[in-house]
């Protein structure tokens, strides 16, 4: 398959199972530099566009939603990618503007997120150094992580468990299905694994049937390495 057949199927199912305001966004189609970043960074790295996802919406901290450029999500990673240009508009931007955008992407890595931006500058005159940047982020991530391992679901654990520590509510089981791209059973092993072990605290419902989790301080006070 072609880089271009390629593109045009992933653009059109994001565009097919979009709603609302990111529907909208995406009729609008890609802007030029986000179309370069692909063809010329993204695409020559990986010769795939699988787990990416365009105009990602996610809740932003001022209780309303914000959409990143691109999202990359795949266990154990969700990667934000912005790609910034440079115009007079930049020139123009307030102190509170910029104070507020670095606000907003620390709340962004607060909530599990890592990030990496990239210049228009860079992807149109240095695409071979955007594309080796990409390999060696995911490198970090992903050399020798083996999903079969017996290690890995303590791996998902933490992560459920790091998830957790951040929300200001229970813990539901669809939230895990989001967090971590799993269906509902896989999220309710995960969830009475972590039970058993004391990591979290169940909350019953109607039938005794447990309903919601929240974290077990005790257990995250002995285990303060997770959160440093």
């Amino acid at each position: 398959m072609t880089y271009e057949s390629m593109y045009e199927k992933w653009f059109a199912d994001a565009l097919e199972k979009s709603s609302g305001n990111r529907k909208m966004r995406l009729m609008q189609g890609n802007g030029y530099a986000e179309q370069l970043f692909l063809e010329k960074a993204w695409y020559p790295a990986f010769k795939s566009l699988e787990h990416l996802y365009p105009e990602y919406e996610v809740e932003d901290y001022r209780d309303g939603s914000r959409f990143l450029d691109f999202a990359y999500i795949r266990f154990p990673l969700r990667l934000a990618i912005e790609i910034d240009g440079y115009g007079p508009h930049h020139a123009k931007v307030t102190r509170w503007q910029f104070s507020d955008s670095l606000i907003r992407q620390n709340h962004l890595i607060i909530d599990g997120w890592r990030i990496l931006r990239f210049s228009y500058d860079d992807i149109h005159d240095k695409p071979r150094m955007c594309e080796q940047l990409l390999q060696q982020f995911m490198g970090t991530w992903y050399q020798g992580y083996d999903t079969g391992h017996s290690s890995s679901h303590e791996v998902l654990e933490n992560e459920i468990l790091h998830y957790a520590a951040h929300l200001d509510r229970d813990l539901l089981p669809q939230d895990v299905c989001h967090f971590l791209n799993v269906g509902k059973e896989k999220a309710r092993s995960l969830l009475k694994r972590m039970v058993v072990k004391q990591m979290l605290l169940p909350h019953k419902g109607g039938k005794m049937r447990i309903r919601s989790y929240t974290v077990n301080r005790n257990y995250m006070e002995k285990r303060r390495d997770l959160f440093l």
